[in-house]
């Protein structure tokens, strides 16, 4: 639903009390819970709200200037494709109100309704392997295929892998964002973010113009999990942006998936501390639609993509020896993609693997 740019002031204040500074979720709500509606906020008096907020948050909400931060905000809303969702909208996502500190105003540009759409977070490392890259991609298509939607945050890496997944599926991807919707941070992900929009939504808490600072981003991963049925880390080094945002998944109730890897990778060693502290182990797409409690949909899809990809790099391979770049130029299929249907495959005991680096299908 398209939000009209006559709305008559109601939308202007929550965008007004919302570019306040320091005034934050947790305090914008206690000042809705206390006031109404944030017009309401922004005509109390300096006691008044000070008997809801710390005497500095009053006087900021006192002091400010309605500068063209909100004018701004408000022609942006002229583009079809922009949209604020505020806590009172109805197209709010609702799951966002199981968590500690959902944030007042959302900023979208895509189909907002993909955020209410049932969900899947994917992360991993920004300096991931071939594999884990072809891994994450390969696990979002097949759960995009179930008709789930990829959430991720648009980082290098694990992320891109995962936002491409899921746009080559019927569920598409949601990015969440640690900068004003209107900055692409990397700027190397332009292109996937302009597909992103296209098929699925970006999403932030932050203002237009918004750069990305550092400390944005542990709230920009709050919202991963807060969006999604459950996360998926599939390479995370042990200090990882990726673990705090299992963490906060795990306390806001959702699942925590983790696929394993090499016992001597180091974007590994997070996944098997996730494991450890009680993260479910994961091999497959299928695995995860199991554990979230997504018999409804249609996980027959799920199924039918990894059993025809893995038939296809089969038969290329034949029963003779060969290496990777053997299989690519038979299959077709990229080296990371052929790659992570190999460890597939050797996980369930239909490949083996040889030495100097070359695979034997296995009877």
């Amino acid at each position: 639903m398209p939000l009209r740019t006559d709305r008559d002031g109601e939308l202007a204040a929550w965008i007004e009390l919302s570019l306040v500074p320091g005034l934050g979720p947790a305090n914008y709500r206690a000042l809705l819970a206390a006031f109404g509606l944030p017009e309401q906020v922004l005509g109390a008096t300096q006691t008044r709200l000070s008997n809801v907020v710390p005497s500095a948050i009053a006087k900021a909400i006192l002091s400010r200037k309605r500068n063209d931060g909100v004018a701004r905000t408000l022609a942006w809303l002229s583009n079809p494709l922009n949209h604020i969702l505020t806590l009172a909208d109805a197209e709010y996502p609702k799951q966002l109100f199981d968590i500690p500190d959902p944030p007042p105003v959302l900023y979208v540009q895509g189909n907002p309704r993909h955020l209410s759409a049932p969900s899947i977070g994917i992360v991993g490392s920004r300096n991931a392997t071939p594999a884990g890259i072809a891994n994450a991609e390969m696990f979002a298509k097949a759960l995009s295929q179930s008709g789930l939607t990829i959430i991720s945050g648009l980082a290098l890496g694990i992320d891109a892998a995962a936002h491409r997944g899921g746009l080559a599926g019927r569920g598409s991807t949601v990015a969440v964002m640690g900068t004003g919707v209107d900055i692409i941070y990397p700027a190397r992900n332009e292109t996937i973010a302009r597909q992103i929009v296209e098929q699925g939504a970006l999403v932030t808490e932050f203002a237009l113009g918004t750069a990305p600072l550092p400390g944005n981003f542990p709230r920009r991963n709050r919202l991963i999990g807060g969006l999604s049925r459950g996360v998926l880390v599939v390479e995370a080094a042990l200090a990882s942006g990726s673990l705090i945002t299992a963490r906060l998944a795990a306390e806001q109730g959702r699942d925590v998936f983790a696929i394993p890897g090499s016992i001597h990778s180091p974007v590994s060693k997070g996944c098997h501390a996730l494991i450890k502290q009680g993260a479910k182990l994961v091999e497959s797409a299928d695995d995860v639609l199991e554990e979230a409690g997504f018999s409804s949909l249609d996980r027959a899809a799920v199924n039918h993509y990894i059993a025809s990809s893995e038939s296809i790099l089969l038969q290329h391979m034949g029963y003779d020896a060969c290496d990777i770049e053997t299989i690519c130029m038979r299959s077709g299929l990229t080296a990371d993609a052929v790659s992570a249907m190999l460890l597939a495959l050797e996980l369930d005991g239909r490949v083996g693997a040889l030495s100097g680096g070359s695979y034997q299908r296995l009877s």
